[in-house]
């Protein structure tokens, strides 16, 4: 009997052409994190039972630009950069669960179809987009990591712009932020093939990092706006109050994580 393999599809009798390896997945990326408060009620339509608002700051919200080369175990990907290389955009809510606050991406947008695959896995929920965002570089005109240095960020999909912001830097900072800041609560779904018979796969999960590194965050101010679109909802999270925004480069590795609950989302 013939057999195929590959860590996800499509399967095949090497395997090679698998869309993503098996995790251990290694990432080195940029991030421009902007937080701000939105109307806590807009928080609470996105996340489902038995998820709860978070009991303190339950409005935060936090969107990040994020410029990655990514890899498994091996790191073959980094020496042929199309498969290491993607950008992403994501807005982070918190929200408690059994009495515990977790962070919880609810919109990404992702410029490559591995980064969708992962997302699929993990419980991201990845659309395509374009997404561009100022890189710093030591010479030229490039922004230095320093004070009053700029940096511009986009995100659009489907041919229209979603956001865009402009971050100034001010001054060192010990956190990147808090919104972003905790485990990770995902749902994985999968609709069954039959009509009528519900989910498939239904699992509330937590991931977080294996493990991570990262060098010294900054702190500024943002110019954020948000803009509508016939398809994206992104903002229905409108802007009330600034925070702050952050500049951060980090490494994580990410290796599975583990199952909440399953069998319990509202059947539509």
């Amino acid at each position: 009997m013939a057999s195929v393999r590959g860590y996800f599809h499509p399967k095949t009798a090497t395997g090679s052409s698998s869309l993503i390896p098996s995790p251990p997945w290694h990432y080195s990326g940029d991030l421009l994190t902007i937080e701000y408060r939105t109307d806590p009620a807009r928080v609470r339509e996105l996340l489902p039972a038995p998820l709860e608002l978070a009991e303190e700051d339950p409005g935060a919200v936090a969107l990040i630009w994020a410029d990655w080369q990514s890899c498994s175990g091996t790191k073959e990907e980094l020496l042929d950069p199309v498969r290491a290389q993607y950008k992403e955009a994501f807005a982070v809510v918190r929200c408690s669960y059994q009495g515990r606050t977790y962070s919880r991406c609810v919109y990404i947008w992702v410029d490559k179809d591995f980064a969708i695959a992962r997302g699929l896995h993990q419980g991201y929920p990845k659309k395509l987009g374009s997404i561009h965002q100022t890189r710093p570089h030591l010479y030229g005109p490039a922004p230095r990591i320093e004070a009053g240095a700029r940096f511009g960020a986009t995100l659009a999909a489907a041919d229209r712009r979603l956001a865009q912001t402009v971050v100034t830097l001010r001054e060192p900072s010990e956190t990147n932020g808090f919104v972003n800041g905790h485990p990770m609560a995902h749902h994985r779904w999968l609709p069954s093939i039959e009509n009528g018979k519900g989910l498939a796969l239904d699992e509330l999960i937590e991931t977080g990092a294996a493990s991570f590194e990262a060098g010294q965050p900054w702190v500024g101010d943002a110019e954020l706006e948000l803009f509508e679109a016939p398809t994206e909802e992104l903002a229905r999270l409108e802007i009330r109050e600034p925070i702050a925004a952050y500049y951060r480069q980090v490494g994580v590795v990410w290796d599975g994580g583990r199952l909440l609950e399953s069998g319990t989302s509202e059947a539509e």
